[in-house]
């Protein structure tokens, strides 16, 4: 009888290049089709005194096209394995001096100064990355950025759509999102299990002028049960528990004095039905809509911060 070969145990690594390794765990899956590198590029619409920053160049399949446009490439990359191999690949080329490589968790340290961010991100940093680029100062032109799918479909999502969420409102008060590309996944090495869409977004200039704190702590309680009514959320004894902490110290602060038999239930279900609110879900709910409830708690001394 012959040997019986013994079956290697899978990777969790894929080989690429000149013994790199790439971890798929942690979102490193490099975009090998130059038609959709070019496009994505195309869509960029970079000038040459752009200065462009990159999360997650990978081994430079995109930086450089981008070098071939812009002024200066920022890319900041957390394996220093593949910034070596991108440093190698624009060594004695005339891009060497237009590339700078920050080394480091791009959502741990302070964004350079940049005109314009691309990148094919992480998909695990999806979410605190755009928040963290939302609310960078000053406000850069606009982004075009690689997600998982369904990631992008919140993104883009509006009041109705069964994919509207918190992320959908908070991300469209900040900025206009724009679909602009679905991407197979078999134009990745190694292929990941999701399909890819590429957004553009640009940040709203100026910026609107609200607390992002209290607005976020307003969504979050709305989006818990998005298809309930207001009333039925606010009935929670959960969250009433927590404005009426807040209404106290709201109180306390500005010495008003609260009655011995106020009641927190009663006292927001009235400000629902009397503003028209008690019967809408936040599912349906426009982004003026979630203003106009956040300015009639704050204005009657209901807070979220």
């Amino acid at each position: 009888m012959g040997k019986i070969k013994k079956s290697k145990p899978k990777s969790k690594s894929t080989n690429i290049n000149q013994g790199i390794f790439l971890n798929k765990q942690v979102g490193q899956h490099v975009l090998k089709n130059p038609l959709i590198l070019q496009t994505i590029v195309d869509k960029a619409a970079l000038k040459s005194t752009d200065i462009v920053l990159e999360v997650g160049p990978g081994t430079g399949n995109l930086t450089i096209k981008l070098l071939e446009q812009c002024k200066k490439v920022v890319a900041c990359e957390l394996d220093t394995r593949l910034s070596a191999e991108l440093i190698k690949r624009v060594q004695g080329t005339p891009y060497q001096n237009k590339l700078e490589i920050i080394h480091g968790n791009v959502l741990k340290i302070d964004l350079p100064y940049f005109d314009v961010c691309v990148a094919n991100l992480p998909y695990q940093i999806s979410s605190p990355f755009i928040f963290k680029l939302l609310l960078h100062r000053p406000i850069f032109k606009y982004a075009v950025l690689m997600f998982q799918k369904e990631f992008a479909q919140r993104l883009t999502a509006k009041p109705g759509d069964k994919l509207y969420c918190r992320l959908s409102v908070n991300t469209q008060i900040l900025a206009r999102i724009d679909h602009l590309m679905k991407v197979g996944k078999n134009n990745f090495k190694p292929p990941p299990k999701v399909e890819s869409s590429v957004v553009r977004i640009q940040p709203k200039n100026p910026a609107p002028t609200i607390n992002f704190q209290e607005w976020d702590g307003l969504l979050r309680i709305a989006f818990n049960r998005k298809n309930k009514t207001l009333s039925a959320i606010f009935k929670q004894s959960g969250i009433l528990s927590l404005i009426e902490k807040n209404y106290g110290v709201h109180c306390s602060f500005n010495n008003i004095p609260v009655p011995k038999d106020f009641n927190m239930k009663d006292f927001v279900i009235k400000l629902l039905e009397d503003n028209d609110f008690a019967a809408s879900r936040a599912r349906t709910m426009e982004i003026n809509d979630f203003l106009g409830l956040l300015q009639l708690f704050n204005n009657n001394g209901i807070h979220f911060g």
